[in-house]
């Protein structure tokens, strides 16, 4: 499931940008249940890819949120896509 992205509307693909280098590390930094967001957008679950979206200065869904099997590990958010 982490190959998948993601979606926009038909059309609205020309509105994504990619990160320029400065900005890469608000998408490397690991989050987790409950921790508040630095960033507003869309969080995916490191272990599943599982997606929330999140206003900036909330807090991420709490660890019984969704269950994990042994082989996805612990619950971990990372910033997916960054809402402007």
């Amino acid at each position: 499931m982490r190959n998948q992205m993601a979606l926009v509307r038909n059309g609205n693909q020309s509105n994504i940008k990619e990160a320029n280098t400065e900005s890469n590390a608000a998408f490397d930094k690991i989050y987790s249940p409950g921790n508040k967001c630095e960033h507003e957008g869309i969080y995916q679950c490191v272990g599943c890819g599982k997606e929330v979206t999140v206003a900036g200065g909330k807090t991420l869904p709490p660890q019984n949120h969704h269950q994990h099997n042994s082989a996805q590990g612990a619950i971990r958010w990372h910033l997916f896509v960054y809402a402007q």
